[in-house]
């Protein structure tokens, strides 16, 4: 799975974070591991209701949304208020070699988890070699 550096995304996630979030979405934070034969993406959102969560993929772009919506009356009296509320957004290209369609996701105790197959054909595989009266022939196993 190829993840593309870009340069100016730390300078996007600094401008995002001094940004009100009712001017765009905000970028959740991502941890992306392989384990085995699959990626495992984890991405951090405490607070948010599982109902707002959605994930699609179209083509090679993994889309993550999500909402925080702040509980509160008018009658309320902000003394420290530094959780964000609003829209979370994250786009991820794919590289190749995944198997799109074997994508799943969790939601638990505030972090979205989404698996990612490697397709069968991009897995590793062993070659088996075999001889015959003084030819070889290889064969894919």
């Amino acid at each position: 799975m190829a993840m593309f550096w870009d340069p100016f995304r730390d300078i996007d996630r600094l401008a995002e974070s001094m940004l009100d979030a009712s001017q765009g979405p905000r970028v959740m934070p991502i941890d992306l591991y392989r384990d085995g034969d699959h990626y495992v993406l984890a991405a951090d959102l405490p607070g948010i209701d599982p109902g707002s969560v959605d994930v699609d993929v179209d083509g090679q772009l993994l889309t993550l949304r999500a909402e925080r919506t702040l509980r509160s009356s008018e009658d309320t009296k902000w003394l420290v208020r530094e959780r964000p509320s609003g829209a979370f957004l994250r786009r991820i290209t794919l590289g190749a070699g995944l198997d799109t369609a074997g994508i799943s996701a969790h939601y638990d105790n505030g972090v979205l988890s989404v698996i990612i197959p490697v397709s069968e054909q991009a897995k590793p595989r062993k070659i088996a070699i075999t001889s015959t009266a003084g030819t070889q022939q290889v064969a894919a196993s």
